[in-house]
């Protein structure tokens, strides 16, 4: 089954490529094009200048060298096999972690399931949890399954060692070189939340029309600046997003009944033939990056500088003075992009770390401790 739903997923994105590509030009993905004046901003009002660090408590490489030496090349197993049969799980292991770091830092708290009703009515409903918020509606299942099948392996191998936050953590990792993105070392130590609260989340993800301005202060909540901005919206070179995302861009910029005069003319006539007004599946996913949907590479910063981003908020990085010099720097380097990604992911993987007594290790990522 998950075979044939990628199959049908890739048959849709290529067809949507070829729409693109044969309006817009292939070469025309690598060029900047002439875009409205940037408003003059200052710089540093939630940039690097208001920027605080993470908090951090003592991860390390070898935080299980003695404990489950084998952790990593375990999880690496699970995620290899996984992207071979399902590639699309590996964008969202990728949201995971994004989702889970920006919302009482990195402690798994978004692999808890949601609790079905128990007899006796409302007062006796469980609290919700973070999967259950609206911000979260469209994490893939795929992308759970992943990671409760690499717990499940680390735990046959090293039972009750192994958290699923750093399980988390590996997973991403590998998804991102299996994608043809840099390795990098994932210091571990992280425990897992004994919460997980829906109340949590409203006001601690990005969404898909953030101005800049939004963006920036909910990465500075983080400890996180601009360049990480920049840096870990790249992770958008793979993966999909739901029509849902982009039906104000195509159809109703702001109001107007008019597509945002800011997304090329051609790439809203393709994403229109995938994502009707109304009536369409919720299921249907449209690429990030129309130029390599399935590599791990700097091509979703000079798609938009050819005003190719999908989302408002990504294209947004381009328009702001003071985001658009980095996106042009990466766009021009993949190179300098993988070493700003991969700095920016230990940053972002050190947010508020739960430790001792303030976090459990899970047997089962989805299910507290009893």
């Amino acid at each position: 089954m998950d075979s044939l739903r990628f199959f049908l997923v890739r048959r849709r994105v290529l067809f949507l490529l070829l729409l693109v590509a044969s309006a817009v030009g292939t070469s025309r993905a690598r060029e900047a094009q002439p875009l409205p004046p940037v408003a003059t901003a200052v710089a540093g009002k939630a940039g690097s200048s208001s920027r605080r660090a993470p908090e951090r408590h003592g991860l390390s490489l070898d935080f299980y060298a003695k404990s489950c030496p084998a952790v990593d090349q375990i999880v690496a197993n699970v995620t290899a096999a996984r992207f071979r049969d399902f590639p699309a799980a590996g964008p969202g292991v990728l949201r995971l972690l994004h989702h889970d770091c920006f919302v009482e830092g990195c402690d798994a708290s978004i692999l808890i399931a949601p609790t079905a009703d128990v007899a006796g009515g409302a007062a006796a409903s469980p609290p919700k949890v973070e999967r259950d918020m609206e911000e979260n509606k469209y994490l893939p299942q795929d992308a759970f399954d992943t990671v409760e099948m690499a717990k499940a392996a680390v735990e046959s191998k090293c039972p009750g060692i192994v958290s699923c936050a750093d399980v988390l953590a590996l997973a991403a990792r590998d998804y991102v070189q299996l994608a043809g993105g840099p390795f990098y070392p994932v210091k571990k130590g992280r425990k897992d939340s004994k919460v997980s609260l829906a109340g949590k989340v409203r006001g601690s993800l990005p969404h898909a029309n953030s101005t800049v301005d939004e963006l920036l202060r909910v990465f500075a909540a983080k400890g996180l600046d601009a360049g990480d901005l920049v840096a870990l919206s790249g992770a958008h070179t793979v993966g999909f997003a739901h029509c849902v995302h982009v039906l104000g861009r195509i159809y109703d910029f702001r109001g107007t009944r008019r597509p945002d005069p800011l997304m090329d003319a051609r790439l809203v006539k393709a994403l229109r033939m995938s994502c009707p007004s109304s009536g369409g599946s919720s299921r249907v996913v449209v690429p990030f990056d129309v130029s390599t949907p399935f590599q791990f590479d700097h091509a979703y910063y000079a798609n938009l500088q050819a005003r190719l981003g999908l989302l408002a908020s990504d294209q947004a990085l381009f328009l702001d003075a003071r985001t658009r010099p980095i996106v042009e720097e990466l766009a021009a380097d993949k190179a300098r992009f993988f070493q700003a990604f991969v700095a920016s992911m230990d940053r972002m993987g050190s947010i508020r770390i739960k430790k001792g007594k303030k976090g459990e290790v899970r047997k089962v990522c989805s299910q507290h401790l009893l």
